[in-house]
């Protein structure tokens, strides 16, 4: 498994760890913060929304740490 599957598996199963396993601790403790705040307070509909973001980003945090190119523009079917 590529470190960028890890890393957004790990996020995917708790927002943030995938962040700290790129060695993004500020990143990794802002997710872990604020997607429980979000699925409180909007009783789950924006936390299965940040939930998402934060395994992407992780994803392509990872990426680019392995020097993989940035895609130009946003391409949904990439996440």
């Amino acid at each position: 498994m590529s470190r960028p599957a890890v890393a957004a598996l790990l996020s995917f199963l708790i927002p943030g760890l995938g962040q700290i396993y790129n060695r993004e601790v500020l990143r990794g403790l802002f997710w872990l913060i604020i997607t429980p705040a979000l699925w409180i307070g909007s009783a789950g509909f924006f936390g299965w929304i940040v939930h998402l973001i934060s395994a992407a980003t992780a994803f392509h945090r990872a990426e680019l740490q392995e020097g993989r190119p940035r895609p130009t523009r946003l391409d949904w079917r990439s996440l």
